[in-house]
């Protein structure tokens, strides 16, 4: 392990994955997001909003267009606390401008406040092996062992997987639709397709390493998915609910809807889980089996993790 480093994170994964290789210790500083573990809740706050959060959907993604119109960030960065904190290290992310702070403005803060310049790390992964090969990069760059946590994860994977790989075979698959963000309405892309068919359903709408799309309420309807899950980016479980209850269940054929019939719609703790690639990943891919086959799974994870919409 580098013993002087000192480590800022700017995104609550990089945090997870710092953690979970035993550098807490090294964190100095992180994002208004970092929330966990609780313990480094603590730590002195390198960013903030310019959204209010607790807006419906729809005002939200108002408010990021305009700013991003206006060629702003999202997020400001906290500049005199991040020189306070003279970091070795910062960890961002270079993959949306939407969900945390944006490599570019990392660059250009530091480079005027920082020396020397700190090594920036920039996480990007799509599918659930660029989530490996992240937390294989950090321990790397830290030198600290990172292959009981991956021998930990994959064997956790490896067990929904062998459970649900027969189930391909044998039987239909039932549908799933995963809402990201309900106005306009958004499906989960990159890993979140990959962790619906290990967890042994069929993704609709939506395509493995490939971003979010966008989709209209009539694609709903036309598809009419056996089970619909909403993972609001950025959104906790009753954030989630409510927003879904103000939004989408007030549409057209809603009650028609066959997983409406079949009490088949769950709403998710879509920040702590879904939207962060990170060792969490796998307790999301629990989630996803112990909501898609129940009669399977029974990892505990209802009220915390998911529940009936």
């Amino acid at each position: 392990m580098i013993e002087d480093a000192r480590i800022v994170s700017l995104i609550p994964s990089g945090t997870e994955i710092l953690a979970a290789l035993g550098l807490s210790d090294r964190l100095v500083g992180r994002s208004h997001e970092c929330d966990y573990p609780p313990a480094i809740q603590n730590l002195p706050v390198c960013t903030q909003p310019r959204l209010d959060s607790d807006l419906s959907s729809e005002a939200i993604n108002a408010n990021v267009n305009q700013l991003l119109r206006s060629a702003l960030s999202i997020y400001d960065i906290k500049i005199d606390t991040l020189k306070s904190l003279q970091p070795t290290h910062i960890i961002t992310q270079d993959q949306c401008q939407v969900c945390a702070v944006s490599l570019q403005n990392v660059k250009d803060a530091v480079s005027e406040v920082i020396t020397p310049l700190p090594q920036i790390i920039s996480l990007q992964p799509l599918v659930l092996k660029d989530v490996w090969k992240d937390i294989e990069e950090v321990a790397r760059i830290f030198q600290v062992d990172a292959v009981k946590l991956l021998e930990n994860l994959e064997s956790r994977v490896k067990i929904v997987h062998t459970r649900t790989k027969g189930l391909a075979q044998s039987e239909i698959l039932p549908s799933v639709l995963c809402i990201e963000w309900n106005e306009p309405l958004m499906v989960a892309g990159n890993w979140i397709p990959e962790l619906v068919q290990i967890a042994g359903g069929k993704p609709l709408l939506s395509q493995i390493g490939k971003h979010s799309p966008r989709i209209e309420w009539e694609d709903v309807v036309t598809y009419d998915p056996d089970i619909i899950i909403f993972m609001s980016c950025g959104l906790n479980l009753e954030q989630t609910r409510h927003d879904t209850q103000r939004t989408v269940t007030q549409k057209p054929e809603w009650q028609n809807l066959r997983a409406v019939r079949n009490q088949r719609v769950y709403v998710t703790d879509g920040n702590a889980y879904f939207n962060r690639p990170g060792p969490r990943l796998v307790d999301s891919l629990e989630i996803l089996a112990e909501i898609i086959h129940p009669e399977i799974f029974l990892y505990n994870y209802q009220y915390r993790g998911w529940d009936y919409l």
